[in-house]
């Protein structure tokens, strides 16, 4: 696994939107599969200016969506596919249908599943997928003692993650119990698998994801068997890596590197 260590947030938004445009650049239509939350926004904003400024041209990409919440309501402001449309697909100039998601508001939500994992093979797979780390671990919804093969599917948010994910609603009460969610197993058949990290409230699932065993418990650790992962960390998140100055050393012997 490679894993760069960045000075900040900001410094790591700005590596992989520049990793992100030199995907476009090789491949114009390419798949983004992208995540949600507060921790991917700087990559979001800093490729967004690229566009902005032409130095690349995103209108052909393709993006898709990394997990959904089950039950709300179309148009909801904190459903996935909102935030996906108003952080990414906007700002970065993408019709409607370049977007691909589950959906979250079906009345088969097993059937939407399927629907979403056949969706994603037929479209070609995705080329980079970036992912967060909660502090269990998990990646996507993948919660502890999640399938490592396992595909996309509904599960049970557990109160932790409810109580992280609270901040976006009014209330823990609105946040809902369930999701539907790439599997652990789909994720890792993306071409290229990047993990961003900040904050020392990450620093332990961090460590024990990229240093500690293979381990369901910690849903993230099978980022170890993907042959193209790569972690951003801040400093911060990067406190608890015992290898954290090799990582650092590494980095540094490979001034031919371009993007990740």
């Amino acid at each position: 696994m490679e894993v760069v260590i960045v000075p900040d947030a900001m410094a790591g938004g700005e590596l992989i939107a520049e990793a992100l445009a030199a995907l476009l650049r090789r491949k114009p239509d390419a798949l983004l599969g992208v995540a949600t939350g507060s921790t991917p926004l700087p990559i979001y904003q800093a490729l967004a200016a690229q566009v902005r400024a032409g130095s690349v041209d995103a209108a052909r990409a393709r993006v898709c969506q990394l997990d959904e919440y089950v039950g709300l309501p179309a148009g909801h402001p904190e459903s996935y596919r909102s935030v996906v449309l108003r952080e990414v697909v906007e700002p970065l100039g993408l019709g409607a249908d370049s977007f691909m998601g589950p959906d979250g508001a079906a009345e088969d939500v097993q059937a939407a599943c399927e629907a979403y994992d056949r969706a994603l093979r037929e479209a070609g797979g995705v080329d980079l997928q970036l992912l967060g780390i909660g502090t269990d671990g998990h990646i996507g919804f993948n919660e502890p003692c999640s399938s490592l093969a396992s595909r996309t599917r509904i599960k049970t948010l557990t109160q932790q993650t409810r109580k992280d994910n609270a901040r976006f609603f009014d209330s823990l009460d609105e946040v809902p119990h369930h999701v539907i969610t790439q599997g652990i197993g789909t994720i890792l058949e993306a071409r290229h698998l990047v993990l961003l990290a900040t904050g020392a409230g990450k620093a332990d699932a961090v460590a024990r994801a990229v240093e500690g065993p293979l381990t369901a418990l910690v849903p993230a650790s099978a980022l170890q068997l993907h042959p193209h992962a790569t972690v951003v960390v801040d400093e911060a998140a990067a406190s608890r890596l015992k290898l954290a100055d090799y990582f650092r050393a590494t980095y540094a012997a490979k001034p031919h590197w371009q993007g990740l």
